[in-house]
């Protein structure tokens, strides 16, 4: 995912040019420059500036090679499609799944119809041919989990495999095992596929590069958290139609939110309008970078969106004082019906979970199912995980 790169070198010849040539932030442009991608809210501005530095750009210009070459062959499923990842005469060949950035556009769209076709429960229970059959399945799990843990359990055993989730408490870790050592003892048994949540970031991506498996992760530090990011955007299709140019706030504990890194880089990949909304002390050095729009106060940054995301207030990673008090907290920052009447009159909300009523979110919001989608997420995350496996 590298088309910013080019555009920003090729047409307007570096960071520096091109934050003057379009009136940015040299780190906004930095940032796009980073992530490979350029939210869609500036593809106009950036075409109409091209003509001037003697280039024609299009929309096609703003997804990269493979993800266009791909798009181009990959055929429509019909109602005999099995499935499996190389539906649409497309070859899914990622090996890990471990944060949103090492997927083309391509791969994400086939990740999320595969999921669409799960959401149908007589298809989720009954998988042709149980394409998991005969694998292995293990769950390594360093920190607390309700919903990840779980939706990856039955998500392996509804495509037949078999599971095997570790009590971390009365494992071998208690004991002084390290990581790379448990790694090294679980590569031995020869699994099939890790799903790791750990709580320093990187450990799954170092965990890849010492097994022979599959490794997904189900959240890292406060790195990524990449299948929480997917199962949101298929909640989201499900739910109001295309991504493509909804205004998306993702409001809260930012800075230790590693839901909110991944969703700002895949609704960024959709076309997005993403914006962050947080106080400046739950808001990370840097975000500026992430190629969303930054608020600190909920009524202006709400202002025109179509959909609300809450997230939670992460005390147990927080060493200091970030926050007054709770009530304070959610006296500011907590989503009401008074401070999501600034949203437009139809935006739906949602929380990963869990949920701290009261602290981020009132129950009369978070229990509304003509406004809330977050039972729906829940819905969704069987289905993505069994589209990811």
């Amino acid at each position: 995912m590298s088309y910013a790169k080019s555009i920003i070198d090729d047409i307007f010849g570096g960071i520096r040019p091109a934050a003057r040539a379009l009136n940015k932030p040299a780190s906004t442009i930095q940032g796009w420059y980073e992530a490979g991608t350029i939210p869609q809210k500036h593809w106009t501005d950036i075409m109409a500036m091209a003509t001037q530095f003697g280039h024609k750009l299009s929309a096609d210009n703003f997804f990269d090679a493979t993800d266009s070459t791909a798009a181009m062959t990959r055929q429509q499923p019909s109602s005999e499609t099995p499935l499996v990842p190389e539906m649409h005469g497309y070859s899914f060949d990622k090996p890990h799944c471990l944060s949103i950035p090492d997927f083309h556009r391509v791969d994400i769209e086939n990740l999320l119809e595969l999921g669409t076709r799960y959401l149908d429960l007589s298809v989720q229970k009954s998988p042709r041919e149980g394409p998991l059959r005969g694998k292995t399945l293990i769950n390594l799990f360093f920190e607390n989990s309700t919903r990840t843990e779980k939706s990856f359990e039955l998500a392996g055993k509804r495509l037949g495999a078999d599971v095997i989730s570790m009590n971390i408490g009365s494992s071998s870790v208690k004991k002084g095992e390290t990581l790379l050592d448990t790694a090294t003892t679980l590569n031995a048994m020869n699994p099939d596929l890790l799903v790791v949540r750990h709580g320093a970031s990187g450990a799954p991506a170092l965990l890849a590069q010492k097994v022979s498996c599959s490794v997904i992760n189900a959240g890292d530090g406060m790195h990524a958290h990449p299948t929480q990011a997917l199962l949101d955007a298929l909640t989201l299709r499900q739910a109001v139609g295309n991504i493509d140019g909804l205004r998306i706030a993702i409001c809260g504990d930012i800075l230790h939110s590693r839901v909110a890194r991944s969703n700002v880089q895949l609704l960024n990949m959709l076309g997005a309008d993403v914006r962050l909304i947080a106080p400046p002390t739950l808001m990370p050095i840097g975000a500026q970078r992430w190629g969303a729009d930054i608020f600190h106060d909920m009524k202006t940054g709400l202002e025109g969106c179509d959909v609300v995301m809450m997230l939670r207030l992460q005390l147990e990673r927080m060493n200091g004082a970030f926050v007054p008090s709770k009530r304070e907290y959610f006296h500011y920052h907590g989503l009401t019906r008074e401070k999501l009447a600034f949203a437009k009159p139809d935006a739906r909300v949602m929380h990963p979970g869990p949920m701290n009523r009261g602290v981020e979110i009132s129950s009369d919001v978070a229990d509304d199912s003509n406004i809330s989608l977050i039972t729906r997420q829940v819905e969704a995350g069987v289905a993505m995980r069994m589209a990811i496996l």
